[in-house]
């Protein structure tokens, strides 16, 4: 079997920007391996585990995947406990990578990739489950997350896989996506079921990872829904006017990522759930948007919902991070900081306003804060000067919400952080630090950096360097231990 792709790019080693050095070749793993320190020292008080997810490997023989997410995942964990860390770098052994690797070839269709030969050979098998979005740790076990199908539970020391996770419940067929929230003791996560309707499946689990409340909601047709956000008692989901053609897919002429037409006059609809009962509250349509990522939300004083996230003008954004498989991009497609108000009985927009006219992403809060007012939204940015759609994100950043105050960490040329992630400072509760996976694309390596959080105009107070380079990722998590 032959995967199609037009995207394998010809174009000279030269000609291709820095960040593309990263991905061209898959990623290497590497065991337990104790971290040198490059600089500073680790804060004695951190201790916990940091992992991260993303896509390792775009590339079998002389063929190239479709598009970024197509990537087989490839979780980093690195341990730090009394001032010192060690790191793991493990692809995922889904049953589609362990097949794939025996064959040395593609044998899977995916998000930017159909399968030749008809369409008998895009029906059966299914998507490949390429576990390489997010990661969820609980209590035994840490949770590779994707969009379409179960998560993958590995070893939360050595990252060993061991297979499909159904939360106790599940069937085999059912999806757990890649941004699960947690709050007060409960975890909350959403699932696209498609069959002879299409299906927004709401779950509520305890820690432990069991799904302990489930329903259902009928969407109008099958759009593209990434995340979601917690705010207060309520659950919101912005559904982007996206109207998917499946039939194409099916019969191998199109990847699903193509699939996927811009109806700019269905407007976004916006639904609003119950968090206790997962039953529907409101529902509403407004402007078109389209959004990726949610910051936060929560239940201002005049009971209205406050949401933060990162606003798209249209779905341009599929076709960059298309590009970014290829090691070469050029569409432009700004997310940019948006606010939005909305009245939670009725889902009537009061306000939606931009907030940061910065080139944007990934944007984090304090865990403490899910759900809750807070001030302060650590992201990815753009460094200045920089040609953004020429780059992936080269620096991160606060912004201070309050007084609309960005501060950005920017790390010089050719440096290319990962999305942050948050730690907070127990023995300093309006602080903590930022730790972030940097791609140094001019001596071609890797390295973890900390910094105080509110301190990101400084130099980090500790880099360790990594063994190996470790490719952009997409999502991480800190587990305190």
């Amino acid at each position: 079997m032959v995967l199609k792709s037009d995207l394998a790019g010809s174009e000279p080693l030269s000609d291709r920007p820095k960040w593309s050095q990263a991905i061209l070749q898959p990623a290497k793993e590497f065991k337990l391996t104790p971290l040198p320190v490059i600089a500073g020292t680790i804060p004695p008080e951190l201790t916990g585990s940091l992992y991260r997810n993303g896509p390792g490997r775009l590339t079998r023989g002389d063929k190239r995947v479709g598009h970024w997410f197509d990537g087989d995942g490839a979780v980093l964990g690195v341990h730090i406990k009394e001032g010192k860390a060690t790191a793991v770098y493990r692809y995922v052994q889904t049953k589609e990578y362990q097949e794939e690797t025996a064959a040395q070839k593609f044998l899977y269709p995916n998000y930017g990739m159909t399968s030749a030969g008809g369409w008998w050979e895009n029906l059966k098998p299914a998507f490949k489950n390429v576990a390489n979005t997010s990661v969820l740790p609980l209590s035994d076990r840490l949770l590779a997350l994707w969009e379409g199908g179960l998560p993958h539970a590995l070893d939360l020391q050595t990252l060993e896989t061991y297979g499909k996770d159904n939360l106790a419940v599940l069937s085999h067929d059912r999806a757990f996506s890649a941004h699960p929230k947690v709050d007060s003791g409960e975890i909350f996560n959403f699932g696209i079921s498609i069959g002879s309707k299409i299906v927004l499946n709401l779950y509520k689990c305890n820690l432990q990872g069991q799904i302990t409340q489930q329903n259902t909601f009928a969407l109008r047709n099958l759009s593209l829904i990434h995340d979601f956000v917690i705010a207060g008692d309520y659950l919101v989901f912005f559904i982007p006017p996206i109207k998917a053609n499946l039939l194409p897919v099916m019969l191998g002429r199109k990847a699903f990522c193509d699939s996927m037409e811009w109806k700019p006059k269905l407007g976004t609809q916006i639904l609003i759930f119950d968090r206790h009962s997962l039953s529907l509250v409101s529902q509403g349509t407004t402007e078109a948007w389209f959004q990726w990522h949610y910051t936060n939300g929560y239940v201002a004083e005049d009971g209205n919902l406050i949401v933060e996230f990162v606003r798209y003008r249209d779905l341009q954004t599929n076709q960059y991070l298309k590009e970014v498989a290829t090691g070469k991009t050029t569409t432009s497609a700004k997310g940019t900081l948006w606010e939005i108000k909305i009245q939670p009985q009725t889902a009537k927009v009061i306000s939606n306003s931009q907030i940061l006219d910065r080139w944007c992403e990934f944007p984090v809060i304090d865990p403490s804060k899910v759900g809750k007012s807070w001030r302060y939204t650590y992201l990815s940015c753009h460094r200045e000067g920089v040609k953004e759609n020429q780059e992936i994100l080269t620096a991160i950043a606060r912004f201070d919400r309050q007084e609309n105050k960005l501060v950005v960490a920017d790390m010089g040329g050719n440096i290319y952080p990962s999305e942050p992630v948050y730690v907070p400072n127990a023995d300093q509760p309006t602080t903590g630090w930022l730790l972030t996976v940097v791609y140094d694309a001019n001596n071609h390596s890797s390295e973890v950096r900390i910094y105080n959080s509110d301190r990101l105009d400084a130099d980090p107070i500790c880099r360790l360097e990594l063994p190996e380079v470790i490719p952009p990722s997409f999502h991480g998590t800190w587990l305190n231990q």
